[in-house]
C-alpha cells in the first residue's frame, strides 16, 4: 500500500506545479517583489481570525500565510537559492540556539533575562557580517504602520537605556489615552493632515536624536551617512529580521 505523503510535501508539490509550464498564467508571473504585499494582507487576516475566535477561520488563515511562505520559497528554488527544507531547517536551529535556558545549561530566572540573553545571542550571530547590529535601535521594519512602530522604537530604547519615560508629561487612565489618541488623528483629520505620517515622523525624528545619543555614548563619530534611521542604513547594511 503506498505511503501517503504529507500534507506539507504536497503542498509544496502543488506549488511547483502552478509554477511549471503547464501551471496558472497568474502564479507563474508573481515573483518576490509582487507578492510582497500578499503576505502582510494575510497576516492581517489571520489577525482577525484571532481576535474572532473562530477556530476554521483560524486554520484557514493560518493555511493562507502558509501559502505564501511555500510560494516565495519555490521561487527562491527556481532561482537556485535556496527552498522550504533550509527555510525550516534555519529556524528550526535559531529557535534552538536562541534558547539555551530550554536547549541548553542555561538558567533563568524572568522574562527579563529570557529578553536580554536574546538580545546577546542575535548581536552575537550578525557580529562580523553584513548585517551586524551595532545599534540597540536596529531591526525595526521599516513598513510597520506608524504607531506599532513607535512603540517598538521606545521598546528597543528602553532597554538600550537611550530614554527614561518614568515621568510622562500627562497621566491617563487607559480608555483616556485611548480617546485621547483617537482626538488627535481626528484633529489632524480636520486640519487635513495624515496622523500616520504625523508620527512615522516624530519617531524618525526621535530615532534620530537617540542613534546620535548611542553613538555620542560609544565614541562614534557623527557622520551624516549615519543619521539617516529611516531608510535603515545607519551603522548596518538593510536587515530587518
Amino acid at each position: 500500500m503506498k505511503k501517503k505523503q504529507s500534507a506539507i510535501n504536497e503542498l509544496i508539490k502543488i506549488m511547483a506545479r502552478l509554477r511549471s509550464p503547464g501551471g496558472c498564467p497568474w502564479d507563474r508571473e508573481q515573483d518576490h517583489r509582487s507578492l510582497r504585499w500578499h503576505a502582510v494582507e494575510e497576516a492581517y487576516e489571520l489577525m482577525d481570525a484571532i481576535e474572532s475566535g473562530d477556530d476554521h477561520e483560524l486554520e484557514e488563515e493560518l493555511g493562507d500565510l502558509l501559502l505564501q511562505v511555500v510560494f516565495h520559497c519555490q521561487l527562491a528554488r527556481e532561482r537556485k537559492a535556496f527552498d522550504f527544507e533550509k527555510v525550516a531547517r534555519r529556524i528550526a536551529n535559531k529557535l534552538v540556539r536562541r534558547h539555551p535556558h530550554v536547549f541548553g545549561e542555561l538558567e533563568v530566572k524572568n522574562v527579563a533575562q529570557v529578553w536580554t540573553n536574546w538580545e546577546k545571542i542575535k548581536r552575537a550571530e550578525k557580529h562580523g557580517t553584513p548585517h551586524a547590529r551595532a545599534s540597540g535601535l536596529d531591526g525595526i521594519p521599516k513598513h510597520l504602520p506608524a504607531l506599532l512602530r513607535a512603540e517598538k522604537l521606545i521598546k528597543k530604547a528602553r532597554r538600550a537605556h537611550l530614554a527614561d519615560f518614568a515621568n510622562p508629561v500627562r497621566r491617563l487612565a487607559r480608555v483616556q489615552l485611548g480617546k485621547e489618541l483617537f482626538a488627535r488623528v481626528v484633529q489632524a483629520q480636520q486640519k487635513g493632515w495624515s496622523a500616520e505620517d504625523l508620527l512615522r515622523a516624530e519617531t524618525l525624528r526621535q530615532e534620530k536624536a537617540w542613534r546620535k545619543k548611542e553613538r555620542k555614548v560609544a565614541g562614534v563619530p557623527n557622520r551624516s551617512t549615519l543619521d539617516k534611521p529611516g531608510n535603515s542604513t545607519s551603522l548596518r547594511a538593510k536587515r530587518y529580521d
